[in-house]
């Protein structure tokens, strides 16, 4: 979606050293831009700020009517109208460090919307209308709390180094959890080294979700 619709010859050269692939996973990915600047960049005409900002919160977006239990046609749907919003709403967000908070909110409403355009094509009676729309929002504190869990666990994982990223991913967030034998040859690893990885991967996340104000 878009936003408003030198090498040096042989001769001479030094040698790269070699990296030791465990020790490559200790090295930091570069932070993301944080909200305030890619909404800044966003106000500015950069469409790479936009996408940024698109793919940070895509999977956030479409929690909602996931958890919902909508179709994934509508849940495209209702992500695409909750992009619109936002990019008439960019120049009026005045602190866009809540912007998850905010998303989360107008994702919800957008969702109640949904259901009720939806009754109408079915030209329910009002009483039967209202039973199915459901109530006008059904987002307590605890519910967004956990949203804004996800979405600083999303985040703190996007923040990891790639290989680092990739380990954490296969091993905890693919169902079934990928062997570590697997692991190993897709990551070009020896198998007996994939615990010790693990742990320091771990305990990167772990940092990661700290500075962030992560609590369970």
């Amino acid at each position: 979606m878009q936003l408003g619709e030198t090498s040096r010859g042989s001769e001479g050269a030094r040698r790269p050293q070699s990296v030791d692939p465990q020790r490559s996973y200790e090295l930091e990915a570069t932070e993301p831009l944080s909200d305030e600047e890619l909404v800044r960049a966003c106000l500015e005409g950069d469409q790479d700020a936009w996408n940024a900002l698109i793919d940070k919160y895509r999977n956030l977006i479409f929690s909602i009517p996931c958890k919902k239990q909508f179709s994934p046609e509508d849940a495209a749907e209702i992500f695409q109208e909750v992009c619109v919003r936002l990019l008439w709403a960019l120049p009026h967000i005045r602190q866009p460090r809540t912007l998850a908070a905010w998303l989360i909110r107008v994702t919800s409403n957008e969702c109640v919307q949904w259901r009720r355009k939806q009754s109408r094509r079915r030209n329910l009676p009002a009483e039967e209308e209202r039973f199915y729309a459901g109530p006008g929002s059904d987002l307590t504190e605890s519910v967004v709390g956990d949203l804004e869990r996800e979405q600083m666990l999303r985040e703190a994982i996007a923040s990891l180094a790639n290989r680092c990223r990739e380990l954490v991913e296969m091993l905890f967030f693919t169902i079934p959890p990928v062997p570590y034998e697997q692991v190993a040859k897709r990551l070009g690893l020896a198998k007996g080294s994939i615990g010790f990885i693990r742990g320091r991967c771990l305990k990167r996340l772990r940092r990661l979700l700290n500075e962030r104000g992560f609590t369970a």
